[in-house]
């Protein structure tokens, strides 16, 4: 799996111009993407790196603090741009593949005690956020 984590002041992902998720304190943004290899072990290691990962102001946690992340599915992590000009997508597992394991990493930060907002998987979102720091982090599980 990977991730990209943006420590945010705020967040919320919109689709058809409803607000289905939004976050509007301090906290975690993140982008997951799934490939072919994943499984429930690697959704459970990524949400306790999420949960615990010290990049909030004072270098405090989501777990420390208890502060919300905005969780979005993001198939586009896998790209492949080695060649040409059109990325390739062979790398990024197929929805029905993915999104449980989206779903998984959710599900595992609600139980470690965490607020999690999400998107919808599959939809044309529109992700709004103001970045603080900026502080982006790529995680590779």
């Amino acid at each position: 799996m990977r991730a990209v984590v943006q420590r945010v002041s705020h967040a919320s992902v919109t689709v058809d111009g409803t607000v289905v998720g939004a976050i509007d304190e301090p906290g975690l943004m993140v982008l997951v993407g799934v490939t072919h290899t994943d499984g429930p072990a690697e959704a459970a290691k990524l949400a306790a790196k999420l949960w615990g990962l010290r990049i909030l102001e004072g270098e405090k946690s989501c777990s420390d603090i208890s502060a919300p992340l905005l969780v979005i599915s993001q198939f586009t992590l896998y790209a492949d741009t080695k060649k040409g000009r059109r990325p390739t997508w062979q790398a990024a597992a197929p929805g029905p593949v993915a999104e449980p394991l989206v779903i998984a990493v959710v599900d595992e930060l609600r139980k470690l005690g965490a607020r999690v907002e999400t998107g919808r998987f599959g939809a044309d979102m529109k992700v709004s956020l103001l970045n603080d720091g900026p502080i982006t982090l790529v995680i590779d599980i």
